[in-house]
């Protein structure tokens, strides 16, 4: 967040084209930014640093993608337990106002061990989704959890774990499930790039497909100069209905230190678990 800051005050993020390695600048004082919208898992350091409330002071607009899981110490290792994060969505949402947090329960997983035959990591979503609506909140985003190479190469180095692809019918037992849950609190629950399964949900449920950079949301919220095109770098085929915005989010520079087993995004493959089958 200081090197965030700095690039504020400077009026600009020079971010790398990380496949042609090209550097582009974006300019970034708050009469050219509508929304910056900030994702993480652990929002200690954000909150503690009070970063958030100098970024308002200076004229800028917040939005959060707050990704809280169940607790578990072998797909997220270095996480902070659930209490603490539910504690931190609390106080988010007590800063700068629950309407501009998205909760993501994200990915939903499946995976087997050497002493268990099926497991998820599903066992908290009812204490996660009852504790967000106790904040306010009104929008969850899930996806079950896609099978990239370089995460089979990972968790190969563990004995006796390996990931499994649940069949559509039980992909379509957990929506509705979790449907049932969200529907019951008034929070509205959205699929990430799971286009293929919305046609199965009941409609009843309200469960619509995602757009976790929603700049029809943030244009009700702040109003502004904003662009509503589709975002065509995402995955628009699997169902993505993000609009257009620019990342600025470099692994080079900002490693992440997570080591969550299941990430896709993070571009190493070996990646350390403190956790136990």
């Amino acid at each position: 967040m200081e090197w965030f800051i700095k690039q504020t005050e400077k009026g600009r993020f020079d971010v790398k084209n990380p496949y042609n390695n090209k550097i582009r600048s974006i300019p970034a004082n708050p009469c050219d930014v509508n929304t910056i919208v900030f994702w993480s898992k652990n929002f200690e350091p954000f909150i503690d640093g009070a970063y958030g409330t100098y970024l308002k002071e200076k004229g800028y607009n917040l939005f959060f993608n707050f990704t809280i899981n169940s607790d578990s110490n072998l797909l997220e290792p270095n996480i902070p337990p659930l209490n603490e994060r539910l504690s931190q969505l609390n106080r988010l949402s007590e800063i700068f106002g629950s309407e501009c947090i998205n909760l993501r329960f994200d990915p939903i997983c499946f995976y087997k061990t050497n002493k268990e035959s099926l497991l998820n990591n599903m066992k908290d979503f009812n204490k996660i989704i009852t504790s967000a609506a106790e904040f306010g909140i009104k929008r969850c985003i899930t996806s079950f959890m896609d099978h990239y190479p370089k995460i089979k190469k990972r968790v190969s180095a563990i004995n006796g774990f390996s990931f499994i692809e649940p069949p559509t019918e039980k992909k379509i037992e957990t929506l509705i499930e979790m449907g049932e849950k969200a529907l019951k609190h008034n929070i509205e629950l959205f699929l990430c790039c799971e286009k293929t399964l919305l046609d199965f949900l009941p409609k009843n449920l309200r469960i619509n497909n995602s757009s976790c950079i929603n700049n029809v949301l943030l244009a009700k919220l702040y109003g502004g100069n904003i662009s509503f095109k589709k975002d065509y770098g995402q995955r628009v085929q699997k169902g993505c209905g993000c609009n257009v915005s620019v990342d600025i989010g470099s692994y080079a520079k900002h490693p992440c230190y997570n080591n969550c087993l299941f990430c896709y995004a993070n571009p190493s493959d070996k990646i350390k678990t403190s956790g136990k089958l």
